[in-house]
């Protein structure tokens, strides 16, 4: 904590703080003006071309609307169609001349809807197709025969779930139609268009070099350019508002408008590029603004690191060398302003004085810091430590990068917490973090052979105590219970029991090994000191020595085998209440 006030509270912090007090705000401002334009630019755009949308399809409809009303007359007024229900076998002359006064009807009102390309009329009882259509409808005779088979395939198809108040889509191998269909008895009377030919007039319109125009059906499946469609990876969903940002290999802008007549949308897809074209110069000036902005503070922080910031760092580094005991540091003669060469050379002086007059109590310090030394490492297990690296060393070899920056991390965890200073108590959370990266080191050099689970209570992770009880007990299962032949686990569960008084904090390790043999189980349990000659034992004694010290008569640790399951430890030690 200590660590991370003195980085806040650094002149380089401040002073890069500073400036960006006053170039954040200005940058923030022009990237929401830069935004916002280009929303504003992209809703005109997209509103204007959903307006045209709008008219056509206002048109497309009006002008569908006109036919069906023209269908609709035709078979409430024409008798001549009475004359189609009945089989041409009855009367075949009556028959032929309903036929051809049909045709020539037909052949003279289709000129009028110019929205329609073939007007048809089907007797279901004599399998009969009469069909009619534009001078312009087929550019050959091959043409206007496709056209032809394609519709009788579509009357003698499924016509059960055709709605006879809307237009419908046909997909056939010669591409998409718009059908309209009107029973009156067993006859059909029904107007075709071909989907293409809608589509003429947005030919002449400009929706950029990428951008299209097209129709899709009620499913969004597009009736014309389906390739370019997919390539780009466009979704045709659109919303009633504006519009919709889509595709994969770059944006564009979708908007759609439906049909009232018929199951079809009518959809116009803008390269967003191109929208954002239209800006104003202005928006590109606020572009170059904020490049500017950033560069100047790139450079203004380069310009005060070398004239200020690194001769300051040059000073700081040589007063930590000094403070952590190098009393031969000094700052070598460099090139800087002159009021840093007077506190190099004040500091130099300074050193030298200090080194000569420090020469004896940095001696008896260096003796005290060997002790210490020497203390801490007769605290490491020397065959845990020699068998990590070992590991590591093997990992190394076959390049397994992964496993190695684990390992280290965890021993390097593992070290810290062994090497910090003495301490009666540590919080929970600690002592924890440090069994969990225990347990990760053993689990890393014998995979597939441990699991263990640590959890504890949330509120209780800042109490205190003893540091490596809960470790030492975890350690001495691995050491005794452990083998490769089966999978062993580990449960570390920690709870508080508020009912009593003191609350007690209950810390249950357990393992799933063979459990302990009886003689040593019975000496656990009367308190008979265990320790041999070697030292075995010797940190089971240790934890009773210390908690017999710390909670004179308060604490308790218990020892059994839990059935089919392994050796099992609580210890129970009183809660400080001010500390939840």
């Amino acid at each position: 904590m200590r660590t991370v006030y003195t980085w806040l509270n650094s002149l380089r912090v401040k002073l890069f703080a500073t400036i960006l007090l006053f170039m954040v705000p200005l940058i923030v401002i022009i990237t929401i003006n830069d935004y916002y334009s280009a929303q504003v630019v992209r809703n005109q755009v997209a509103q204007s071309n959903k307006n045209l949308l709008n008219l056509y399809m206002n048109q497309i409809d009006s002008s569908m609307s006109d036919v069906d009303n023209y269908l609709f007359n035709l078979s409430e007024r024409n008798t001549d169609l009475l004359q189609l229900e009945a089989p041409k076998e009855v009367n075949d002359s009556i028959y032929s001349l309903a036929k051809i006064r049909l045709y020539n009807e037909l052949s003279s009102e289709i000129e009028y809807y110019k929205s329609a390309d073939v007007f048809f009329i089907y007797s279901t009882v004599n399998d009969d197709l009469l069909t009619v259509g534009r001078n312009n409808y087929g550019a050959t005779f091959e043409d206007r025969s496709a056209i032809q088979v394609d519709i009788g395939q579509f009357l003698k198809s499924d016509l059960s779930g055709v709605n006879f108040e809307r237009w419908h889509v046909w997909e056939s191998k010669n591409g998409y139609y718009l059908y309209h269909l009107i029973k009156t008895g067993t006859v059909y009377l029904g107007a075709w268009v071909r989907v293409d030919r809608l589509m003429i007039p947005f030919n002449f319109m400009n929706f950029g070099k990428d951008g299209f125009a097209l129709l899709a059906t009620n499913k969004l499946a597009p009736m014309q350019l389906e390739e370019k469609v997919a390539s780009e990876g466009i979704d045709l969903r659109y919303t009633d508002s504006t519009f919709v940002r889509s595709g994969t290999s770059k944006p564009f802008l979708v908007m759609g408008e439906p049909s009232a007549q018929g199951d079809f949308n009518l959809i116009a897809v803008l390269p967003e590029s191109e929208v954002l074209e239209k800006l104003p110069y202005l928006q590109r000036i606020s572009s170059v603004i904020t490049t500017l902005a950033c560069i100047f503070l790139l450079l203004f922080m380069f310009i005060m690191r070398r004239v200020f910031l690194q001769p300051i760092g040059r000073i700081i580094s040589a007063m930590r060398k000094l403070k952590d005991g190098n009393w031969q540091s000094s700052l070598k003669p460099y090139s800087t302003s002159s009021e840093f060469q007077i506190l190099n050379e004040t500091f130099n002086g300074m050193i030298t004085e200090i080194r000569d007059l420090k020469i004896n109590v940095y001696e008896e310090k260096l003796n005290h810091q060997r002790a210490e030394l020497m203390h801490l490492q007769l605290q490491i297990n020397p065959h845990f430590f020699l068998n990590t690296l070992n590991i590591i060393y093997n990992l190394a070899t076959v390049k397994d990068f992964a496993v190695i920056q684990e390992m280290t991390k965890n021993l390097v965890a593992y070290f810290r917490f062994m090497f910090r200073s003495n301490s009666y108590v540590v919080t929970l959370q600690e002592e924890l973090a440090h069994t969990r990266s225990y347990l990760r080191i053993q689990q890393l050099r014998f995979p597939d052979h441990l699991t263990y689970n640590v959890e504890a209570e949330e509120e209780l992770l800042g109490l205190s105590i003893p540091p490596l009880v809960i470790q030492t007990i975890v350690e001495n299962s691995i050491k005794h219970a452990f083998n490769m032949e089966e999978v062993m686990e580990i449960h570390v569960r920690v709870t508080a029991d508020r009912a009593s008084s003191p609350m007690q904090l209950h810390i249950l390790i357990m393992d799933s090994g063979p459990g302990y043999p009886e003689d040593v189980l019975q000496k656990l349990q009367n308190n008979e000191e265990m320790i041999s000659d070697a030292g075995e034992n010797i940190g089971i004694w240790n934890i009773k020595r210390r908690l017999k010290l710390l909670y004179p008569g308060k604490s308790q640790i218990s020892f059994w085998n839990e059935p089919g399951q392994g050796a099992a430890v609580r210890i129970q030690i009183p809660i400080d209440e001010k500390e939840l």
